[in-house]
């Protein structure tokens, strides 16, 4: 049977791409045939048309070639052929020598602007930041630091990163926003490689920060970037503190010991399950962390005030009218809310909370205190608590160990989880270690299901921790939070049927969904990569300020607290917060703020106020909570 011929199209079609398929030579003469058929007809026409041209056909076609060579550069000369032909070579030869010249040029400047959008060219800064990874903390430390150098007049951040240096210029404009005069700056390649490393000059740097990745080995990354980093910078001379964080306490040693000395390694993790269960003891505290980490607000300072020397403690806490003194720093080592009648040394600096540096004067405010107004009773007593614990991940055990040591005789953690065999072996260990005061008990059950929250009593429990999901094996890590917002929309549903608000702690991973959580806007989040960014950014301007975090969130030491107002003044009375500063101190505190109970919905800090002046009058309410500084 004769096979039938494509048709005539199809086979010029073919014909054509299989020319245009032999290379640059191929293209070349298909170019100059085209513009030869465009130009040689178009000039004929121009020729043709001119009422002074030529009569004769010779002296007609002489004018065509000199148009059509003016036109292709070609020379156009006429005469005879070996006249032409020299005519057309030189032409020829001028255009390659062009052609190449410009084409170096545009190869040259092609090269130089890649480079330079690679970020491949040496930051030559001094004092600058280095952010050293990419992670969602990144959004978190860069914005933080463009608050703490709104004073400065030539601030610089250099962020080194494995990504496209464009992209990430975008990612940071777009989540950071305007960073007013600080200059943000972006370099690309591999964080482990101390030679790509030195693009950021870190031997000038006036801090390092190494951050990790949002992926399960970026712990041993974070110890091979450190000591990256060591081998970068050079071999005497003063080395920049340099701040990391870990997720796993394995690695913090290893990541210690590569830090250097004067390195500080946050173990995020742990941090993490310390102020979630701290949220969960007293609901509305991590709208105090919040307050207190980021630079909008008030913060941590050190100062030095030569004259309390040799005066106690208790009185430098009456003694600056718009800051809060928390505690001092001997040494190295910070005494948080120390007696009241510790002396205060030389040397000693304190440990204040303010809004700016230039903020912390001295005057003395004892004249502010209301004796009349100081409530005398006894403390609120303690009593046993109930933790429901929704979900099981790599940080649940760090929050029953965290909840085992502040636990009262009597209290209890029932957990609900789906019962899979690593679940059930670390709820069974975490049980062996867990002390006589506190019941741990594991119920099986998916808590994204309506059935499983119906059949517990949740209304019951002191506190709810709602836990995401740790990625098994071989898992995307894409959306960590799904499991979470169902199971929050679950409760949401449970509150309004009932008219009962739950005390819902809730963990995320991803801050992007915040704004998708079923919860009110005041509720406790903790979320846990952008806690480490506030705290990485504010030990950035402070290394003594890693010790200070350190004891605030440990379960064993001096922490934040909310106390009933009651038991600092007589309810219904309205007084100066110094009347509150000096009922604390009775009490062995430090007052530092209070959250009103009317203002608790409404106002843009939820009823959260921290460091109000001394001289500062309001009315307190039995509801209202004083912010103090203290053990349990």
């Amino acid at each position: 049977m004769a096979q039938r011929r494509a048709p005539l199209g199809d086979r010029a079609r073919y014909w054509f791409d299989s020319t245009l398929a032999r290379g640059a030579s191929a293209i070349v003469g298909w170019m100059a045939l085209l513009c030869l058929a465009v130009v040689v007809p178009a000039s004929a026409v121009v020729v043709w048309t001119d009422p002074g041209a030529p009569e004769s056909v010779r002296g007609r076609l002489a004018a065509v070639w000199h148009l059509t060579g003016e036109t292709l550069r070609l020379g156009g000369e006429t005469g005879t052929p070996l006249r032409v032909t020299m005519s057309v070579l030189l032409a020829l030869v001028a255009l390659l020598y062009v052609s190449t010249l410009v084409g170096l040029i545009t190869t040259a400047l092609t090269e130089r602007l890649t480079a330079l959008r690679r970020g491949r060219s040496t930051v030559l800064e001094r004092g600058h930041v280095v952010v050293l990874g990419w992670s969602e903390q990144v959004f978190t430390v860069v914005s933080e630091l463009v608050a703490a150098n709104a004073n400065q007049r030539r601030a610089a951040v250099a962020v080194l990163a494995d990504r496209d240096k464009t992209a990430m210029e975008e990612a940071l404009s777009t989540k950071v926003g305007p960073v007013g005069r600080t200059r943000l700056i972006c370099r690309s390649g591999p964080t482990t490689d101390p030679a790509v490393l030195s693009l950021t000059s870190p031997a000038t740097a006036g801090v390092v920060l190494v951050l990790p990745r949002d992926e399960p080995d970026a712990d041993a990354e974070v110890v091979k970037t450190l000591l990256a980093l060591r081998a970068a910078l050079p071999g005497e001379g003063e080395r920049p503190p340099v701040v990391a964080a870990v997720r796993d306490d394995r690695y913090r040693l290893a990541a210690t010991l590569a830090a250097g000395p004067g390195g500080v390694v946050l173990e995020s993790d742990t941090v993490t399950a310390q102020l979630i269960v701290q949220a969960a003891r007293r609901p509305g505290l991590s709208l105090v962390h919040q307050e207190l980490l980021d630079f909008a607000g008030d913060e941590f300072y050190l100062v030095t005030e030569p004259a309390l020397t040799g005066r106690p403690f208790g009185d430098a806490l009456l003694s600056y009218p718009t800051s809060s003194v928390v505690g001092i720093v001997r040494g190295d080592s910070p005494l948080l809310n120390p007696p009241p009648h510790t002396p205060l040394t030389e040397g000693d600096l304190l440990i204040v909370i303010s809004r700016d540096d230039d903020t912390v004067w001295p005057a003395d405010c004892a004249d502010s205190v209301e004796k009349a107004a100081m409530a005398s009773g006894p403390p609120t007593p303690a009593r046993p608590e109930r933790v429901l614990l929704l979900g099981w991940n790599r940080r649940a055990p760090l929050m029953v160990d965290q909840l085992r040591r502040r636990a009262r005789p009597g209290s209890a953690v029932d957990v609900v989880a789906d019962g899979g065999e690593a679940t059930v072996r670390q709820v069974n260990e975490t049980d062996a270690q867990h002390g006589a005061d506190l019941t741990l008990t594991l119920h099986h059950g998916d808590v994204t299901r309506p059935e499983t929250l119906r059949g517990l009593d949740v209304h019951s429990y002191d506190s709810v921790i709602v836990l995401g999901q740790d990625p098994g094996p071989g898992q995307p890590s894409e959306d960590p939070d799904n499991h979470t917002l169902v199971t929050l929309l679950l409760l949401r549903q449970m509150e309004e049927a009932t008219g009962r608000e739950l005390p819902v702690v809730t963990e995320l991973i991803d801050d992007r969904n915040r704004a998708l959580a079923p919860i009110g806007p005041g509720a406790d989040v903790i979320i846990s990569g952008k806690l480490i960014g506030l705290l990485m950014a504010q030990i950035s301007q402070n290394r003594h300020l890693a010790a200070v975090f350190e004891e605030l969130f440990s379960a064993d030491g001096t922490g934040i607290r909310l106390r009933p107002a009651g038991d600092y003044v007589l309810p219904g009375c309205e007084t100066t917060f110094a009347t509150v500063v000096a009922a604390a101190r009775q009490r062995g505190e430090c007052a530092i703020g209070y959250r009103s109970h009317d203002d608790a919905s409404t106002s843009p800090g939820y009823g959260v106020r921290i460091n109000p002046p001394k001289a500062e009058r309001r009315g307190w309410a039995a509801e209202d909570e004083v912010i103090v500084v203290g053990r349990d």
